[in-house]
């Protein structure tokens, strides 16, 4: 069992690894200098050694077992819902009524993990005019600015794709 431990942790390490280096790659823009790329290796290392004295180097932090498509067929979906959230936000706010309805509803999740919870939470909060504010069990309580439709189908597409996520994983 220990060396499916340190296997995991070594994949979840790598995978941390490779995200925090490709991330500091495309935020900084610096393809050309060795001397800049050297010190954007040396900065992912240190995070990773960081990372790795707190423990915190795990399935959560580093979802090895997701594979690539969070970042393929989530992420641009999640997106596209983010800029369509935003723009029926303006409108709300932008009209003369202000038409809110705002509730707190606890609605059930169909993820089995606590990672899929959690990312259900995160992209509910990521959609302007709602905010996940408890995650409890296999219920989430969100708030939301402008409750139109039923409260079981508030997380419905978001919920659907998280469980398709963890069911390829």
């Amino acid at each position: 069992m220990e060396s499916r431990n340190r296997t995991a942790i070594v994949k979840h390490t790598l995978t941390l690894a490779v995200a925090l280096f490709l991330t500091w790659l495309i935020w900084s823009g610096h393809f050309e200098s060795p001397f800049l790329l050297g010190l954007g290796v040396l900065s992912c290392l240190c995070s990773l050694w960081l990372s790795q004295r707190m423990r915190i180097v795990d399935e959560e932090g580093a979802p090895a077992q997701l594979g690539v498509r969070p970042f393929t067929h989530y992420a641009p979906w999640l997106m596209r819902e983010i800029l369509v959230s935003n723009l029926k936000v303006a409108k709300i706010i932008l009209s003369p009524r202000m038409p809110l309805r705002r509730r707190v509803v606890t609605v059930p999740t169909r993820a089995s993990t606590e990672l899929g919870r959690v990312m259900l939470a995160n992209s509910i909060t990521l959609t302007p005019g709602t905010v996940a504010v408890r995650v409890e069990g296999e219920s989430i309580t969100i708030h939301a600015l402008a409750l139109t439709n039923d409260e079981s189908d508030i997380t419905g597409e978001t919920d659907r794709r998280i469980c398709g996520l963890e069911k390829s994983g």
